[in-house]
């Protein structure tokens, strides 16, 4: 059954014949980031630690990705991943930074998410401005809205990988 990191980086199989990458499945304890996401942006992130960070396969480009995402045992959501040293501010360590597209009413720092990659929006760029990059960022959940809607991609919000019993890392 899943549970660990390595199980679910492991586990990658093809959606088409095209991209071998997706779905690509990743679980973790949720981490504290830079504190930009909410502050700055008005899009708060959920930061997985560097275990699972490093484990990510060297075929996934820094960029922008989208998929389905569950916190601890609650409902599974639309989400969309930044994956990279995001240019605009220097960072000089590889994230993956989750925005659950959903209304939290509080961080959940220590919980479990569970994601899975379904595809690619865009790569990586650096921005001329905060709001260039809050605009970007919003264009990405809107598109990452609409190819979630396709059956090919709405299917994966069910998979038994959001069904298997939390595990503690």
């Amino acid at each position: 059954m899943p549970g660990s990191c390595d199980e679910m980086t492991s586990f990658v199989s093809n959606q088409n014949d095209t991209d071998m990458r997706f779905p690509y499945f990743a679980t973790g304890e949720v981490v504290k980031g830079f504190g930009r996401g909410s502050k700055q942006l008005g899009i708060p992130t959920a930061n997985y630690p560097e275990n699972v960070v490093e484990k990510l396969p060297s075929g996934f480009d820094n960029g922008v990705y989208y998929g389905w995402a569950k916190v601890d045992d609650g409902p599974v959501h639309k989400m969309v991943m930044s994956i990279g040293n995001n240019p605009y501010y220097n960072n000089e360590k590889k994230t993956m930074e989750t925005y659950v597209i959903n209304d939290f009413d509080q961080d959940f720092y220590g919980s479990n998410l569970k994601t899975v990659m379904l595809g690619f929006i865009r790569p990586m760029t650096s921005f001329n401005s905060i709001d260039d990059l809050i605009k970007a960022m919003k264009k990405d959940i809107s598109d990452a809205n609409e190819l979630l809607d396709k059956p090919n991609n709405s299917v994966y919000k069910s998979h038994n990988f959001f069904k298997t019993p939390q595990v503690k890392l």
